[in-house]
């Protein structure tokens, strides 16, 4: 029977909650908007900036970001310092975030994609990936103008770069296989996206939309 330490539940729980705090929604009710309703109606950065602009969904990202990041990291805190491997309860941390954020608790389970909060997550237990990843990112986006085809390149080099990284030092063994579950989730929340680009209907991210 595996034994799952205590910290590691609190860590878990915490995580979940901080994931499943609604910005989208938030930032989108505060300029009379329901981003349920308009556009794709993902409560994400990607959509909020799409239909109500700039500072809105910057915003947005900035926060999921930061509730990711705040999920592997609070533990570290003196104050709060629970006395465990602060890299492994951010493994236990990061998932939970993205579950949160996917999942929500307090809107009813209609969460986003959870791009934004893993590499907030990412920030804390593998920050050399994560800028390997922003800039695989940024790469595919500025010259494909797809969102959802950046997510995944980004998703998809997390693994290469930590086998690059840590496959040869045991003790980070746990860091691989996060890296493969990020990589798994954000290609399997982006299934939507894969087949509307194999259809040729997944939408560019026009620049005219973007000066709101």
């Amino acid at each position: 029977m595996i034994s799952i330490p205590l910290e590691a539940i609190g860590v878990v729980l915490i995580g979940y909650l901080l994931g499943s705090i609604p910005f989208g929604v938030l930032v989108a009710k505060r300029f009379g908007v329901d981003i349920y309703s308009v556009g794709s109606g993902n409560p994400g950065a990607t959509n909020v900036l799409r239909e109500i602009g700039k500072p809105a969904g910057y915003t947005v990202f900035v926060f999921d970001f930061l509730k990711g990041f705040l999920a592997t990291y609070w533990f570290m805190i003196p104050v709060f310092s629970i006395g465990s491997d602060p890299v492994l309860l951010g493994l236990w941390g990061l998932p939970a975030a993205v579950l949160g954020h996917t999942y929500p608790l307090f809107t009813g389970f209609r969460g986003g994609k959870g791009v934004a909060t893993a590499m907030g997550g990412l920030l804390g237990v593998m920050p050399v990936c994560l800028v390997v990843g922003l800039v695989t990112w940024g790469g595919i986006f500025y010259s494909t103008r797809y969102v959802a085809v950046a997510s995944i390149g980004f998703g998809l080099s997390l693994p290469i770069c930590s086998l690059v990284l840590y496959w040869a030092r045991d003790e980070h063994w746990g860091v691989v296989a996060m890296s493969f579950l990020v990589m798994a989730w954000i290609v399997w929340r982006h299934r939507s996206n894969l087949a509307r680009l194999r259809a040729g209907t997944e939408n560019r991210f026009e620049r005219n939309k973007t000066g709101k």
